[in-house]
């Protein structure tokens, strides 16, 4: 501050015929500081020496370096509207202007400390941490500010503690068994150098390592921490403190210091003692040579003469400088800018409130190129630099710079970090530490919190089925689409498998081979029969009709194949009505065979002339009636609502069942109807001539066809309605093949048997041979 005003006084551009003077008032701890306040603002002498007048009342004050005396005295300062300049008070309840309407300070508030703190926080992955605090404002302040800024953040706070060095031991104890069984391994110290020490060398003494400290400015660029005894402990703490600076010609200055400039300084005294080895008091009782006053720090190293490390320093450099430029620019009065009412003052007369409204606009810049100005709450702009503690070559511990903290920059670019490697945890050349209460979630999970802890303790929970979590720590898991299914990370949404009966599985296959074998053995009869057309057995069982059947159920066969493979909208019109159709014919062909059996019966009869009325003709057409009944069953079922091939996504979570809807389900039972009614009647028809007196009698065997393919049917009902996906297709398939296989082998099967292994019962002599009366053909 000495150094500032005489550089100031000697500077011919600042305060033309004005110089700077000071008091100081230095309590040492000891000194009531409101006392010292009060007595500044009670005025001083009035002296006259050359010429020169003191003010009765200062400008300014300068301090106090701590936040709670400056609490103290600062609101009554106030009142008589004396500006307070502090270069190290951090409260950010200082920044409050209603209760302390007169404070600046040159050290940013810890309001934005303890923010940049909880952004480092996070910035390096720490979401479980512990907090410290000194037990008065500046600790309570801090520590609450930092903790609402670490929640914005996402970081937790697993334990909140203060002391203070005059606390019982017991006090300090309880803290170190709290830290000692936490989980969290980053501990924020918002505390003075005397806290810090007393914490960390308990902690030593319980062996207590592998922590990362957080530091406050307040301790973490201490030069006092290099003589404790527990240093060793804080190896590697992180914390932000102002930006170094270089004040050109303050060297030279201190190296001039002499015990005769400040006779009544018990530091500069004790200082020179300790720096000399000698007694400046002669009638001290002391081993000690008396010095002999050409002593001096030209050649001496030590902390007071280095400045290579100027933080806080600065701080006082620029509140003098502030205050220097504020009566400069109250003096210098440009027109227009003069105070609340555009008026200048009389140089001779400057009173403290005129100082106070033009440090409320001042702005300079330094000679480093640093711009010096005051917000609406009298705080500088919030620049730090961020120190990490390492251990240098000659054993001690230096605040290396790791990075930088600027908090008039966009929120993404005010904290960067340097290309520095670091100290972790007093632990050298390792990785960052982690402290969480919980791992993170990966993708394919999702938090949930556990009952009764904070935010940040979770359990990682693998998201549902159908559900996806692409992002770390995900909340909740995302629905995938209706198209869509979950993998089996859960982390992507892939399209869902989409199922439906094809011949590239084993099921699809077997039935295709079913059907073709169908054809097979349906054209192996064909031949046979046609072969032996001539004989009594074929002629006596209505060739025409029988040939006509043989083609129908072919078809049938082939129909069963419609409905396999990848429905599309022909195929899912083509497959119901062919098999409609099919059918209808197939059933219209062996209702004709029947309908001649019971003719032919009554044709024998005495008298009788059915047979004219049933003859080839006849029997064409009722085959062809019946049948474009059928047809035009389809056709309109066609024209009016067709079956379309549909994705089904109800069925199965996990899959699409690609099916053919039939559109109109009226049309889809008038089909089945219809078939169902004709093969009812062709069994009525056929149970009734069954016994009719011939050696081989067809109704016989179409009555049992037609059990068989009622029985087919009336079973498919409920399998078709309850089976699930490509089985409904496949249940269908078996009722058609069936049915077919039903028709063709009760049918055809014995008519073969005898063709080929009994020919001597393919005779007209046994065909029209009468049975004796007590034998009956069943």
């Amino acid at each position: 501050m000495i150094f500032a005003i005489n550089e100031i006084n000697k500077n011919p551009k600042m305060l033309p015929n004005v110089k700077l003077g000071y008091k100081i008032y230095n309590n040492c701890g000891t000194m009531d500081i409101l006392r010292a306040a009060l007595a500044l603002l009670s005025g001083l002498k009035e002296d006259r020496d050359n010429n020169c007048t003191k003010t009765e009342t200062v400008q300014a004050i300068l301090g106090h370096s701590g936040s709670s005396p400056t609490i103290a005295f600062a609101p009554v300062v106030g009142r008589f509207q004396v500006p307070v300049i502090s270069h190290f008070a951090t409260c950010a309840c200082l920044s409050n202007r209603k209760e302390y309407p007169t404070f600046f300070r040159t050290i940013p508030s810890d309001y934005y400390q303890s923010r940049a703190l909880a952004k480092l926080v996070k910035h390096f992955g720490w979401t479980w941490v512990g907090a410290i605090a000194v037990d008065n404002e500046y600790g309570f302040n801090g520590i609450a500010a930092f903790i609402q800024a670490a929640q914005e953040y996402g970081v937790c706070i697993e334990y909140s503690e203060a002391f203070s060095s005059s606390d019982p031991p017991d006090r300090l104890q309880r803290i170190t068994e709290i830290i000692k069984h936490s989980t969290s391994k980053v501990i924020m110290a918002f505390m003075s150098h005397r806290e810090i020490k007393l914490l960390a060398t308990e902690l030593c003494k319980q062996n207590i390592t592998g922590l990362q400290w957080i530091g406050s400015d307040a301790w973490i660029t201490d030069q006092s921490l290099i003589d404790s005894e527990a240093c060793s402990i804080l190896v590697g703490s992180l914390g932000f403190t102002v930006n170094r600076a270089n004040i050109p010609g303050l060297e030279e200055h201190l190296r001039q210091l002499h015990p005769s400039q400040f006779p009544d300084s018990q530091f500069v005294r004790d200082f020179w003692e300790n720096v000399f080895d000698c007694s400046l008091n002669e009638t001290k009782n002391t081993q000690k040579q008396p010095c002999s006053g050409n002593e001096s720090l030209r050649n001496v190293e030590s902390q007071f003469t280095d400045v290579s490390l100027l933080r806080f320093t600065n701080n006082v450099y620029k509140s003098v400088y502030a205050v220097a430029h504020a009566i400069d620019n109250l003096i210098k009065c440009e027109d227009g800018r003069g105070l609340s009412n555009k008026s200048c003052t009389d140089p001779k007369h400057i009173q403290p409130w005129q100082v106070l409204q033009y440090l409320d606009t001042v702005s300079f810049t330094t000679g480093e190129g640093e711009r010096v100005y005051f917000d609406d709450n009298g705080d500088p702009p919030a620049r730090y630099e961020l120190v990490n503690l390492q251990i240098e070559s000659k054993g001690t511990i230096r605040g290396t710079t790791v990075g930088i903290y600027d908090a008039s920059l966009p929120d993404s670019h005010q904290f960067i970090m340097n290309k520095i490697p670091g100290v972790w945890g007093n632990r050298l050349n390792e990785t960052v530490p982690v402290s969480v209460c919980s791992e993170r979630c990966l993708p394919g999970t999702n938090k949930v919190l556990q009952k009764g802890k904070p935010v940040c303790c979770y359990d990682c929970i693998p998201c549902p089925e159908g559900e996806i979590s692409n992002l770390t720590d995900s909340i909740h898991c995302m629905k995938c689409p209706t198209e869509y299914w979950s993998n089996t990370q859960r982390d992507a949404c892939i399209p869902k498998e989409i199922e439906f009966l094809s011949y590239d599985e084993i099921l699809g296959v077997l039935l295709a081979l079913f059907s073709l074998l169908g054809v097979f053995l349906t054209m192996i009869v064909t031949i046979i029969i046609y072969c032996h057309k001539e004989t009594p057995l074929v002629r006596a069982n209505n060739s025409e009709l029988s040939f006509l059947l043989l083609f129908s159920l072919t078809l049938c066969f082939l129909c069963s194949l419609t409905f396999i493979g990848r429905p599309t909208e022909w195929s899912c019109m083509l497959r119901h009505t062919a098999f409609g159709i099919t059918f209808v014919l197939c059933i219209s062909c062996v209702l004709g065979k029947t309908l001649v059996v019971l003719m032919a019966f009554r044709a024998t009869l005495p008298g009788s002339n059915m047979m004219k009325w049933f003859g080839p003709s006849q029997q064409r057409l009722s085959v062809v009636a019946f049948t474009l009944i059928q047809v035009l069953i389809c056709i309109t079922w066609l024209t009016i609502n067709p079956p379309f091939p549909c994705m089904n996504l109800l069925l199965y979570k996990d899959r699409i069942i690609l099916e053919c809807q039939l559109g109109s389900a009226a049309g889809f039972c008038a089909v089945l109807g219809y078939i169902g009614f004709l093969a009812i009647i062709c069994f009525m028809l056929a149970f009734l001539a069954r016994k009719l007196p011939d050696n081989f009698n067809e109704a016989k065997f179409i009555t049992f066809s037609m059990l068989i393919f009622c029985a087919v049917w009336i079973t498919f009902i409920p399998a078709y309605v309850s089976s699930p996906g490509k089985f409904t297709v496949a249940v269908e398939i078996f009722a058609i093949l069936a049915s077919s296989y039903g028709l063709l082998f009760c049918n055809f099967l014995p008519k073969c048997f005898i063709i080929l292994f009994r020919p001597e019962l393919n005779t007209k002599k046994h065909i029209m041979g009468k049975k004796s009366p007590n034998h009956i053909n069943y």
